[in-house]
């Protein structure tokens, strides 16, 4: 009997679930399994602290700290492996609302229902409320959702992105 728990325990990854593929759809699980090739340059199915350098460097980022590396290693509670990684993803997410809660959160901002709010009055909402935003944030937001030429935000690509981690295809 024991051999058979070991090997459940195996099949279900140190500190992972057993569902975690359960929590994506099939085309999230195809894109995270990318991101991890990816990420894994020595291609041994595990992400090391050398395969985040190397990939970091690639991406510019050439004098990345030891101390940082080992921080990003730290938040599994152990080798990362495919599952691991997954299931890092699946925990980080689920704090996240459901992407109708933060749609209906940013109708109360588009009376008109247009689907878009204005670039000025988003970013002077994320900069003088609550959690607010830093420069640096706010940069990094309009690089990854650019407004369109009359200065509109799509917040419901925004939405989409947060809940599902990708933009929407086109259709």
């Amino acid at each position: 009997m024991a051999p058979k728990k070991a090997k459940r325990r195996q099949q279900q990854g140190e500190g992972g679930s057993s569902n975690v593929f359960s929590m994506f759809e099939q085309s999230q699980i195809q894109e995270y399994k990318e991101a991890f090739t990816i990420i894994d340059q020595n291609r041994d199915g595990i992400i090391s602290k050398d395969d985040l350098r190397d990939v970091l460097a690639t991406m510019g980022q050439l004098n990345v700290k030891n101390e940082e590396l080992e921080a990003m290693v730290k938040e599994a509670s152990g080798p990362i492996n495919f599952t691991v990684f997954l299931t890092m993803f699946g925990e980080k997410l689920k704090g996240a609302d459901p992407e109708d809660v933060i749609v209906t959160a940013f109708k109360v901002l588009d009376p008109e229902a247009t689907g878009s709010i204005k670039k000025e009055f988003l970013e002077e909402l994320l900069t003088t409320q609550c959690d607010r935003f830093t420069a640096e944030e706010m940069t990094n937001l309009w690089a990854a959702f650019p407004p369109d030429v009359a200065g509109n935000v799509d917040y419901k690509n925004i939405c989409y992105v947060i809940t599902h981690g990708e933009e929407k295809e086109e259709e």
